[in-house]
């Protein structure tokens, strides 16, 4: 196949648009793949439906039109154009041929754009997976710092954890048993640099455990608070913190 994702081509298949090589190797692969076999189903019938609500009932009179019609016509030998007249006797763009085109053309437009869909939707997924994994390695480069150093408070009912390496000037926030903000709040961590506090992330809703990379770098900050905010977060801390954690100094064994 020219894509690696069978699971995109069942718009294509059920238009009769694929290679010959490529309709055998989905066949091959709809033959063990119940969601394809669905999909290729409700296309077809879409298809139809498409087609029909497009179509227009033929005349009763076209019939005995078509064979008055034929018998006029001139047979044109095997290796000869058709003379120039009966090339413009024949009318464009009438008639019930053109309804049925219009709804292949409207058939394709929604099978192409839901392939558009699903390759987006398959790239979102991967992308997202990427930065989760990032950011995994992120929080594990922090963790396992050989100059990792802790601090701990109790907050919200729970523990809130500050890890900091010197090394990677970077911060992990992991909380413990925290009780649930209020409804449309959150819980939002700062970086005390001497008199301002800079904003350094949020803590999920609805998870008592959760392990946060701080966003930015610790760069000099003297201590960590938590507080809560509206949805989204706040510039500015507008509620007294929950906890204070100061950074912990670079520990005097590593280098």
């Amino acid at each position: 196949m020219s894509t690696a994702d069978p699971h995109l081509l069942t718009g294509a298949y059920a238009l009769h648009a694929l290679p010959d090589d490529e309709r055998t190797d989905f066949e091959r692969h709809l033959s063990g793949c119940e969601s394809c076999a669905v999909e290729v189903a409700e296309f077809t019938a879409t298809a139809a439906r498409l087609a029909s609500a497009a179509s227009e009932p033929v005349r009763a009179a076209l019939r005995g039109e078509v064979l008055r019609r034929v018998t006029g016509v001139r047979q044109v030998a095997p290796g000869k154009a058709a003379p120039a007249q009966a090339r413009r006797s024949v009318p464009r763009g009438r008639g019930p041929a053109r309804w049925a085109l219009a709804a292949c053309v409207a058939a394709a437009a929604v099978f192409g754009g839901t392939a558009v869909w699903q390759y987006e939707r398959a790239q979102d997924a991967r992308q997202q997976a990427a930065l989760a994994e990032r950011h995994a390695d992120q929080v594990a480069g922090v963790l396992g710092a050989p100059d990792a150093a802790t601090r701990s408070a109790r907050m919200a009912g729970g523990t809130g954890t500050l890890v900091v390496s010197a090394g990677r000037d970077r911060a992990v926030f992991v909380a413990s048993g925290m009780a649930a903000p209020p409804e449309g709040k959150v819980y939002q961590l700062w970086f005390a640099d001497g008199g301002r506090m800079r904003p350094a992330g949020l803590l999920g809703t609805g998870r008592a455990g959760q392990t946060v990379l701080m966003r930015g770098r610790v760069d000099g900050a003297s201590g960590v608070g938590v507080t809560v905010e509206p949805a989204g977060g706040s510039r500015q801390p507008t509620t007294k913190p929950l906890g204070l954690l100061s950074v912990p100094a670079r520990p005097s064994h590593v280098s």
